[in-house]
């Protein structure tokens, strides 16, 4: 039984995989005051909840864009696991070429989510991870990371309109039954979505342009991922599937690539 983490700025998304079945997922609150134990609490409930055992997991796989939560997760996996973890980063094997300037810069997660994508659709393909922050990533039919776009996500830019202005509230995230705004909030709501239909539309079109005329790759697949995906993919033009287990499938993915391999713990 493998244990895989997917640590993002607002939750961490954990599974289960008896081989490659997904046995279950969990989304939980990102809090980085957590000690060890508190997690390894939670997680133990969340497994007993679900007749599963601790005791069982035979490895723990992390992709983390929070390092200073690190500390406690890894904590947790040796003491409650008695595991010491794979965490994805240098060092660690994911079968991708990538070609970022300094790919030491580039984010856990977008590695996994490549890694994920490639082996699952083929290339050449676009992701677009919707979380706190909106991710791209381009990859080639050879398989090779080739970059992307990072832009801030829905929640930042609705709380940067609370904070940013004197009256306007802090406003639930949600489709509005018509665009046209008929009070504060709805009016609200309708910028979030549709702007970011439109942000996400416009620069996939963009880096298809740009994958077309520079590598004379077609990209006719856009998978969308991350916790607001489906809300933005029900209006999006450009996106062909979403794929809300990505990472997690990435995890299981690279675990597999490591496994016969002794890595070196971050």
């Amino acid at each position: 039984m493998i244990l895989v983490f997917d640590v993002g700025n607002t939750n961490i998304v954990l599974g289960v995989y008896e081989g490659k079945e997904l046995v279950n997922y969990w989304r939980i609150e990102t809090d980085r005051q957590k000690t060890s134990d508190e997690f390894g609490m939670i997680i133990d409930r969340l497994f007993q909840y679900n007749n599963l055992s601790l005791k069982n997991v035979e490895a723990v796989v992390i992709s983390s864009v929070v390092p200073n939560i690190m500390y406690s997760l890894k904590a947790m996996s040796i003491k409650y696991c008695n595991k010491n973890p794979i965490v994805v980063g240098p060092g660690i094997k994911t079968g991708m070429n990538i070609k970022y300037d300094n790919p030491r810069q580039l984010g856990a997660d977008r590695i996994v989510n490549a890694v994920s994508a490639y082996n699952k659709y083929g290339g050449p393909l676009i992701i677009v991870d919707i979380g706190t922050a909106i991710t791209f990533c381009a990859i080639s039919s050879q398989g090779e990371y080739l970059g992307g776009v990072i832009t801030p996500g829905l929640k930042i830019a609705n709380e940067a309109l609370v904070n940013g202005t004197a009256k306007l509230p802090k406003v639930e995230i949600k489709k509005p039954k018509k665009i046209i705004g008929r009070n504060t909030i709805v009016s609200m709501q309708s910028g979030l979505i549709y702007g970011y239909v439109g942000l996400v539309d416009t620069i996939v079109e963009k880096m298809k342009e740009e994958l077309r005329e520079e590598l004379n790759d077609d990209v006719n697949k856009v998978i969308a991922t991350g916790g607001l995906s489906t809300l933005i993919a029900s209006e999006s033009r450009t996106i062909t599937k979403v794929d809300k287990l990505l990472t997690l499938e990435g995890l299981r993915i690279i675990y597999e690539m490591n496994s016969k391999t002794k890595v070196k713990n971050n």
